[in-house]
């Protein structure tokens, strides 16, 4: 089960993030985001639960909960959109220009 965790303080560390899910379950990964160029954490991250058990128990008693003096906002994620190969390719005619 992938969770959303949004709402993290600059200092949280993934370890930490982890810690805090542990006490509901296996942990399988943990992932904050971060700015490409300056690697400044972007305010959010994403924990993998072994179980859908685990998971909705650790989004029911981690949600709403303070953080390192932040309210952390936790829900279920939902997967990526794997769409057609090649992505959009529009549609309609093909314009001549003259």
């Amino acid at each position: 089960m992938n969770i959303y965790v949004g709402n993290l303080s600059g200092d949280i560390t993934e370890t930490i993030l982890q810690e805090q899910f542990e006490a509901f379950g296996k942990v399988t990964s943990v992932k904050i985001m971060k700015d490409k160029r300056s690697g400044v954490s972007r305010g959010y991250g994403f924990v993998e639960m072994d179980s859908e058990e685990e998971g909705q128990a650790a989004i029911d008693n981690l949600k709403d909960q303070m953080l390192d003096g932040r309210t952390m906002d936790i829900t279920l994620s939902s997967p990526p959109f794997k769409g057609k190969k090649g992505g959009f390719k529009g549609g309609g005619k093909k314009r001549r220009r003259f």
